[in-house]
């Protein structure tokens, strides 16, 4: 194939035209779904840790069982049994709520161990010593164990959220519109190669900010550095 093949297969300017709107839809959709999965992730991530730091011993196996489960199980095959198995049981929920929360409970489930390792990492000795100064066991947590855990934490839970927000591209195998089943419609359509191009840059258009976003918190947030 010569270069002027090529050129048209991967970068028709007819088929970007035409493809276009359907893959800004698409997204779109990828946008709004990752911010929901990130913040509704993180939030119960949180609450679970804070939830297994004053729980008895069967409270702490059934959050351990349901963090290890999640962590373990390929996001697919939940996605597929929720939306596919649900309905059997008489529950049906959409293809975009499928999606949320599969991957919500996956991300809690990864946050809660990094929110727990930076809990645990700060020592016996600050609770001891704000407890000393008369503040209650809230007040210690929330102005002495959370600062410095957060610390901790926000590097891998960067990391984390970043990984499992793009698995939004898994909302293609049960015909969520996001921004790759979009192009991939458009592929079969026009047999041309245009809009997986135009899918990958959006993809960096969307996520390399983010990227960049949580490298700077990273920075600001890192022992020993200034803001």
């Amino acid at each position: 194939m010569d270069i002027n093949g090529l050129v048209d297969l991967f970068f028709n300017g007819t088929v970007a035209r035409t493809y276009l709107p359907d893959l800004l839809r698409g997204a779109w959709i990828t946008i709004y779904l990752s911010v929901a999965v990130v913040l509704t992730g993180l939030v119960c991530g949180l609450a679970m840790a804070l939830l297994r730091l004053v729980s008895n011993r069967l409270t702490v196996w059934l959050l351990r069982l349901f963090v290890d489960c999640f962590r373990a199980v390929p996001p697919l095959s939940v996605v597929l049994l929720l939306y596919f198995g649900l309905p059997s049981v008489g529950i049906n929920l959409s293809a975009s709520w499928v999606l949320w929360l599969t991957l919500s409970l996956i991300l809690a489930a990864f946050a809660e161990e990094i929110f727990w390792a930076g809990i645990s990492a700060v020592g016996p000795g600050q609770w001891e010593a704000s407890r000393s100064t008369g503040m209650t066991t809230a007040q210690t947590l929330r102005y002495v164990v959370l600062p410095q855990a957060m610390r901790l934490c926000i590097p891998p839970l960067t990391n984390r959220a970043l990984a499992i927000s793009k698995n939004t591209a898994l909302g293609t195998a049960i015909g969520l519109p996001e921004l790759l089943n979009e192009a991939q419609t458009a592929l079969s359509f026009s047999g041309n190669a245009t809009p997986l191009i135009i899918a990958a840059v959006l993809y960096l258009i969307i996520f390399m900010p983010l990227m960049a976003l949580a490298g700077g918190l990273e920075k600001r947030m890192s022992w020993g550095k200034r803001s």
